[in-house]
């Protein structure tokens, strides 16, 4: 590993840990204020990355995936949610499911102007082009998790959110081909079907997000 792939893995991590551990603890947090304790009982509503990292799907395909220029993707411990709980269960569950992509959409904005941050103080301190890097690093990373989240494939956020809308006649047979979720992601990803779809969601939503905080300018080669 090069020096230069060191730097990438160091400016990514954060990123990478916080998308993924606020996306966790806000499903928590949503249950827990729509009636199910379950995953604050469990110590799941924190933002301890430790509760909710799964080494492989946290931290070791994101990084790869970054570092040879593909998309980025991963997934961390399942936040439990007892639907039984929730105090309207069919509706809660899609308001429980949106809350990890409305995270990540709050912190992709959070980035953006750590971002600007960086840039703009790196005219006196060249050591904030750090912050300027990480910061884009997070805007990509967590709107790939929103988009990558809200396509309507069980047990992603999207496939909760259709589960919950859909009748019961269809959330039946729709419901039973979540154990097959993560294989047609795969196979979309490696066809190249899934790329095609978020990648102009992506550079979209990038686009929209640098310019709200005044980078445009500034966006990354291939931006």
């Amino acid at each position: 590993m090069n020096y230069q792939i060191i730097q990438q893995v160091i400016t990514i991590l954060l990123p990478i840990l916080l998308a993924i551990t606020v996306h966790e603890a806000a499903h928590g947090w949503a249950a827990l204020q729509l009636g199910d304790s379950t995953a604050w009982q469990l110590g799941r509503v924190t933002l301890n990355p430790l509760k909710h990292i799964d080494p492989i799907g946290t931290v070791i395909v994101p990084i790869i995936m970054f570092t040879l220029g593909g998309l980025i993707f991963g997934w961390a411990k399942p936040v439990p949610v007892n639907w039984r709980y929730l105090r309207q269960p069919r509706r809660d569950m899609a308001l429980v499911a949106l809350a990890g992509p409305f995270a990540n959409f709050l912190m992709a904005i959070i980035w953006a102007m750590i971002a600007k941050i960086g840039w703009i103080t790196s005219a006196w301190f060249e050591q904030s082009l750090f912050f300027f890097y990480m910061g884009q690093a997070g805007i990509i990373i967590n709107t790939v998790f929103m988009v990558l989240n809200l396509i309507p494939i069980l047990p992603l956020d999207g496939g909760r959110v259709l589960y919950s809308i859909l009748p019961p006649s269809l959330a039946r047979p729709f419901g039973q081909l979540e154990p097959f979720g993560l294989i047609i992601l795969i196979l979309l990803l490696t066809i190249g079907v899934l790329g095609k779809i978020l990648i102009p969601l992506v550079k979209l939503i990038y686009e929209q997000l640098t310019w709200l905080v005044g980078m445009q300018e500034q966006l990354l080669p291939g931006f």
